[in-house]
């Protein structure tokens, strides 16, 4: 029974940690879906070989939680396994219909709830952000900070597909600004780099755009697919950020 209740606080020791490291890239600039991957990665051990990893790897906040956890992950790795050869004994020794058998699938199944569960992870990632802003420095040591101005505001990079919203529109056609985000930046694909681009120019599959704005519109406008429930989303967003101006506008006065 010890050893199976080991192997379920390893496993999920494990998941908060990753669960902690991604936060913490997401406050560097990358986008969440792209932080989780890059966590899991480093902590399993898998090391996937893309653009995106070098990009991380080349920024040295992200490159430092990235050791950090590659170090815990082997660690983690070695236990998990020392913990599941003895979970394996355990069973075959009481029997496929013990007492241990049930506790450990009653735990693996109560951890996959909490790991898709989004009001969990929507409150766990509030809690984090705050741990994370009150006991570290890592907007300190990190060049975005010079635009975080506030903790609902941050700078992101996001990497554009064929199907994406923005691409093959102009910045003017896009009128990005009246959805309260700025683009600082562009890179094309074969790594030209476009600095406080223009609004004739224009958004090409491959493109990695850096933008600047709330960290729930940055994280839409990543997501936002072409057609027309793109432009409603983009209409809705317009819609949204002018109320928001409208109160800050009030409070001003």
């Amino acid at each position: 029974m010890a050893a199976i209740i080991t192997l379920l606080i390893i496993l999920i020791i494990s998941v908060l940690i990753t669960r902690i490291a991604a936060a913490a890239l997401v406050i560097t600039g990358l986008s969440r879906d792209s932080a989780r991957f890059q966590a899991r990665s480093a902590f399993t051990g898998t090391g996937f070989t893309t653009t995106e990893s070098e990009k991380v790897m080349n920024h040295p906040v992200r490159r430092k939680v990235l050791m950090v956890l590659i170090i815990l992950g082997s660690a983690g790795v070695i236990s998990t396994i020392s913990s599941l050869i003895l979970s394996l004994i355990t069973i075959d020794r009481e029997g496929y219909f013990s007492i241990e058998v049930i506790v450990f699938v009653t735990g693996l199944l109560i951890l996959l709830f909490l790991a898709q569960s989004k009001w969990i992870d929507q409150k766990l990632t509030i809690l984090i952000n705050r741990a994370l802003n009150r006991y570290t420095r890592l907007d300190l040591k990190d060049y975005y900070s010079l635009l975080h101005l506030a903790d609902n505001y941050r700078v992101s990079e996001i990497m554009l597909n064929e199907d994406d919203w923005m691409t093959d529109k102009s910045l003017k056609e896009l009128k990005l600004n009246k959805e309260g985000v700025l683009v600082l930046g562009i890179t094309r694909e074969d790594g030209e780099y476009i600095g406080a681009p223009r609004g004739k120019i224009k958004i090409r599959a491959g493109d990695t755009v850096t933008v600047y704005g709330r960290a729930a519109a940055l994280e839409e406008l990543g997501k936002r697919l072409k057609g027309e429930i793109g432009d409603r989303d983009h209409d809705e967003a317009m819609d949204k950020q002018d109320r928001i101006w409208k109160i800050e506008d009030k409070k001003s006065d």
